[in-house]
């Protein structure tokens, strides 16, 4: 092993012993430091929270009547991919065959010893129910008390005696470099301990706009979602929800929601089932040097409101090219609208200020409450319609439900689900699983949009377009069986 000199530069040998010794005290730093460990391992820990940490077992609701037709029109056209429409519709398992409600996991903690339960909204949303396995190896049944979709948080009551719970503190106690160890799940082996150090603070996803997550290394895969994020000191930091993979698996880029976050809604989700925050009803861009000149401004400062919704509480207020600059004291960036919007108390009145036309105005708004996000008709088990008129029934489908079915370049249509024999769609020689794009003339988006279809005849035949296998073609419906 060779060392420098420092004031000469000149190679020399270092003593052998020095340099084992070295070389030694380097591999147990490595050690000590590699995936965030620390000094003599997590074992005690381990031993200490793990019984507070539990896997969340969900039957999840029937799917969509779009999807079991998407499903079934696989089967019949002689192909296997009834296994693959699931996952990628569902991200369950199983084939068509399988009319049975199928099951998912994911995990949970214990955050109080009556039985209060967190786990991500995602891991129990669609659920007809929900089991709860314990360390000690018994299965419980647990009531969702409330679930919130902006923080992807749900929270579970079981009654199963007094229960360890571990303490929520804050996502303030560790810094970028700390270690922490997550506890879950992954892909229902059973619960496993990953390691690692918190990467990054404040990040922002796509999806989630008001949640500012914690990064991780530590290995979180499927299954962890619901889990605890932990500091070496069995402090929960934060609760495991995403993770970004090219592959499906861990690449050392998992988020967790803040502990201060979680904290914030349990209480609400506990007494009222749901959380309540403001909303405004308008979209917004950040702004950039040009368009701060071009609106008058000499920096950029403040949100560029693009749109505002026409049902929402800033409509005749706001108009786009409004420039945002406070709610109340607090000073506006493109980032920062949307989280400090939703802290706001629903139908309190705010003060703020805006800049149009080149002028700072005053206005003062009553604050709305922000609405759940749609729901997805894969999860909530939507109904199929019947249509009167046709002797058939239809769905609404998503783009996944058309891809499914090789029907991906199309923006909309209804699905197919049912045909009575010798009616008008089973004599013109419609399928379970065909997409009806179009009926007389009119582009079909939702079933509401056939509501008032007449019956076809001989003397009046209605002209539908339909995808099949990946072709479109149009047919003549009449009634009656064609020569």
């Amino acid at each position: 092993m060779n060392t420098r000199n420092p004031s000469s530069g000149i190679p020399r040998q270092a003593p052998a012993c020095w340099a084992t010794a070295s070389l030694m005290a380097l591999l147990l730093s490595l050690a000590s430091t590699a995936g965030g460990a620390v000094v003599g391992g997590y074992a005690s820990l381990v031993r200490r929270v793990a019984p507070s940490v539990v896997t969340i077992i969900v039957e999840e609701k029937q799917v969509s009547a779009g999807q079991r037709a998407a499903e079934l029109a696989s089967a019949e056209n002689g192909t296997d991919l009834g296994a693959l429409i699931r996952r990628l519709l569902t991200g369950g398992s199983g084939g068509p065959e399988d009319q049975r409600p199928s099951g998912a996991l994911g995990s949970g903690f214990v955050i109080r010893s009556d039985g209060l339960i967190v786990t991500n909204r995602h891991v129990v949303n669609g659920a007809l129910t929900i089991h709860v396995h314990l360390p000690d190896g018994r299965d419980v049944p647990a009531k969702l008390l409330g679930a919130d979709a902006v923080t992807d948080i749900a929270l579970l009551k079981v009654n199963a005696g007094n229960l360890a719970a571990l303490h929520l503190g804050s996502s303030q106690s560790v810094e970028v470099g700390d270690p922490v160890i997550a506890i879950g799940n992954p892909f229902g082996l059973g619960q496993s301990v990953s390691a690692g150090i918190i990467s990054a603070r404040g990040r922002t996803l796509e999806d989630d706009p008001y949640i500012d997550f914690l990064q991780t290394d530590a290995a979180i895969n499927h299954g962890n979602s619901g889990g605890p994020l932990m500091s070496p000191d069995g402090t929960v930091v934060g609760v495991t929800s995403a993770i970004f993979s090219p592959s499906g698996g861990s690449v050392g880029l998992g988020f967790a929601i803040p502990a201060e976050t979680v904290s914030s809604v349990i209480g609400q989700l506990e007494s009222k089932g749901r959380v309540e925050r403001g909303y405004l009803g308008i979209a917004a861009q950040e702004l950039t040097p040009i368009l701060a000149k071009a609106l008058g401004l000499k920096t950029p400062r403040g949100a560029l409101i693009t749109t505002v919704d026409s049902a929402g509480p800033a409509y005749g207020t706001f108009v786009p090219g409004d420039v945002l600059l406070t709610i109340g004291p607090n000073r506006i960036t493109y980032k920062s609208m949307g989280k400090i919007t939703a802290r706001l108390p629903p139908d309190q009145l705010v003060t703020m200020t805006l800049l149009r036309a080149g002028k700072t105005e005053t206005v003062a708004l009553k604050i709305g409450r922000l609405p759940d996000p749609p729901s997805d008709p894969a999860l909530n088990g939507e109904l199929d319609t019947w249509v009167p008129a046709l002797h058939l029934a239809v769905a609404n489908t998503t783009e996944q439900i058309r891809k499914a079915i090789k029907a991906s370049d199309e923006p909309s249509g209804l699905i197919v689900t049912q045909l009575r024999p010798a009616g008008p769609g089973a004599v013109a020689g419609l399928r379970v699983g065909d997409l009806i794009t179009h009926a007389g003339g009119k582009q079909l988006v939702d079933v509401r949009d056939v509501a008032g279809i007449a019956a076809p005849s001989p003397q009046a035949p209605l002209l539908i377009r339909i995808v099949r296998d990946g072709a479109a073609a149009f047919i003549a419906l009449t009634g009656v069986a064609q020569p």
